[in-house]
Formats: structure tokens, sequence, C-alpha cells
């Protein structure tokens, strides 16, 4: 339910070797909602995820993840918080010597060898199969990744960070480096995860197209294809605020339709 704070960003600093990047961040994810984090190349965007996962510790302020204060917790306390967070790589990071099957089912075997959970093969072929299948790659099952192209290796990193079905789904440049189709391929898929499992979303996106997919569009699963937010006078809500980073702050934080009335020169110029 929209509404709820997922994720908050209180007055976050973060710099390296004597050069501030994040110069007093702020900023909220609520339940349910989809944030496209914009801004140029080195604007501090994966550094925000990595902030996030408490893979960075911020200098100066205070973050918030799923009702916990991370920021100044060890490494061992959040390894729990991690659990219930899905994080695509823009790389994929896939494990290179292990079938999609061990890749995408990696997490549940981890839990069941440290008798976090107790379950059955079945119980993780059946759940892989699930998430193969819901990114469309039930037949890549026994496949390597050196098999896989890199829209495939993309999909698979979906499936890898549904697996465990986190409330929380962070993605870094999904699209990038790929071709246009394919890239629209990878989006619907985030777009479907999104609807049908009702997760909180950031989406560090280059492309202003991916950010405007996320605002424009919305899963129907009776098609089983993308369908217009506003037609024939009706408005799916898909829930898709716009955050730019803009020279170590936010420059504009808002729904799409603000972001494109926005009169700033800088907007209008990182719009066009």
């Amino acid at each position: 339910m929209v509404g709820e704070e997922v994720i908050r960003f209180d007055d976050v600093h973060l710099g390296f070797a004597g050069r501030e990047i994040l110069c007093g961040v702020s900023f909220v994810l609520q339940r349910g909602e989809t944030l496209a984090l914009l801004g140029v190349t080195g604007a501090g965007k994966t550094l925000i995820l990595k902030l996030a996962l408490g893979l960075l510790k911020p200098d100066a302020g205070r973050i918030r993840v799923l009702g916990t204060d991370i920021t100044g917790l060890a490494e061992e306390e959040l390894f729990p918080l991690r659990e219930r967070l899905g994080i695509v790589f823009q790389e994929s990071a896939l494990f290179d010597s292990l079938t999609v099957f061990e890749n995408v089912a990696y997490r549940l075997l981890e839990e069941r060898t440290h008798g976090q959970k107790d379950y059955t093969d079945a119980q993780i072929e059946a759940r892989v199969r699930e998430v193969l299948r819901f990114v469309e790659l039930e037949a890549a099952i026994d496949k390597l990744p050196a098999e896989l192209s890199g829209g495939m290796k993309r999909r698979v990193g979906i499936a890898r960070a549904l697996i465990t079905e986190p409330p929380v789904l962070l993605y870094d440049s999904p699209t990038g480096g790929l071709d246009p189709v394919t890239a629209h391929t990878i989006m619907a898929l985030i777009i479907k995860s999104r609807d049908v499992s009702r997760v909180s979303s950031i989406v560090v996106s280059h492309r202003l197209q991916d950010a405007f997919a996320l605002a424009n569009y919305f899963y129907d699963p009776t098609s089983n294809q993308l369908q217009p937010a506003r037609s024939d006078g009706r408005e799916y809500p898909t829930h898709t605020r716009f955050l730019l980073l803009r020279d170590g702050r936010i420059g504009f934080d808002g729904s799409p339709e603000d972001f494109l009335a926005q009169p700033d020169p800088y907007v209008q110029r990182y719009l066009a």
C-alpha cells in the first residue's frame, strides 16, 4: 500500500578522495511505489543503491530501510535485511561456472545450507521454474551464462532477484548496453514484476524512455502485454515518481507530468 515508507534518505552525504559526490540527499520511497532515479554519468545514482544495501556508509545523514536505521549497522547485522532486498546489476553478475538453475536457486540453496530454511529439492526446483517461466526463460534452465545473450542474462538476473519474493527491488541500469528491442523486453519484465508482485522499486537509468515506460504503461495479465496507462479516458495508477540527481543534490522529485512541465533550464536540457 502506497503511503508506508520503505526507504528513507535524510540529508545523506558521501564523498571520496576529498570530493563530495552526494551533498545532502533526502528522499522517500513508499511501499508499492516505483522511483525512476535519473541523472548524468557520475551523478551518484549507483551509490544510492549501494548505500541502501549497506555496502557503503554515508559520511553524514541517516538511512532507513524497511523500518530499520541501517546507518551504523555492522556487516553481519545487515544480512537479514539484505535477504529482503532484490538487486539486478547492469552486468547481471551471474556465476559463470553455474547453470541458470544454480544461479537462480543460489539464495535458496544458501538459506538451506545455513539452516535458515528447510526447502526440499522439489520445492527449490518448482520455485526456480516459476520465476524462470515469469521471465520466459524456463527452456534455458540447464544452460551456462556463456550460452546466453546479454538480454537473456539480464532476464536471469531479474529471476534471481525475484526468487525470494522480496518486497523491494533495486535495478542498476538494467537496460545499459542493450539494443532497443532487448531493452524494451527488460523494461516490460520490470513493469510486469511491479504490477504482479506489487513490489517497491528503485530503477537507476540513463535512458529517459525507460523512466517514461514505467510511468506510462502497465502489465495486463489477460493479454500478457503492456498496455497504455491512460486510454479511453481511464487511467491505471503506475505509482511512478521521478528523482533527478543534479550536482550531488536532488534536482527534481515528483511526478512525470511535473517533470515534463518543469521550466528549469537544466531539466529542459536533460529532457532534450
